[in-house]
């Protein structure tokens, strides 16, 4: 049982990539699914796929690389922990690395990444950035 799912979610995806590996699974819940819906559409991923019933459900994500088997995802990091939230309002969204990659937004909207977040005019937890 882990204190911090999504930390923990994405520390296995950070290991997958170094390890180079194809897939990687992990407990599901909805927040890791609107998560990794991100990714997939920001193109960090390739696919996943969510199986199971109940309490036996798995989010199965399947990872992207680049020429020379380098990793699409060059970086994770977790920014509001269960310690120590962290909220942003709209004019205070942060850029991570200059555009190149997104912070992810839980927003009264859903979750958001940072420039749909910006475009609607909402703030919401920095959940993590991605680059």
């Amino acid at each position: 049982m882990s204190s911090d799912p999504i930390a923990d979610m994405l520390t296995r995806i950070r290991n997958a990539n170094l390890a180079h590996h194809e897939t990687v699974s992990f407990p599901a819940s909805r927040i890791k699914v609107d998560i990794i819906n991100i990714m997939k559409q920001e193109g960090f991923i390739t696919d996943y796929e969510v199986s199971g019933t109940g309490i036996e459900r798995q989010i199965n994500v399947t990872l992207r690389y680049a020429e020379r088997n380098r990793p699409m995802i060059n970086g994770l990091k977790r920014v509001s922990k269960p310690g120590l939230r962290l909220y942003v309002g709209r004019n205070d969204i942060p850029r991570v690395y200059g555009g190149m990659g997104i912070a992810i937004l839980s927003t009264s909207k859903g979750v958001l990444p940072s420039y749909k977040a910006w475009k609607q005019g909402v703030g919401g937890e920095l959940l993590c950035y991605i680059w």
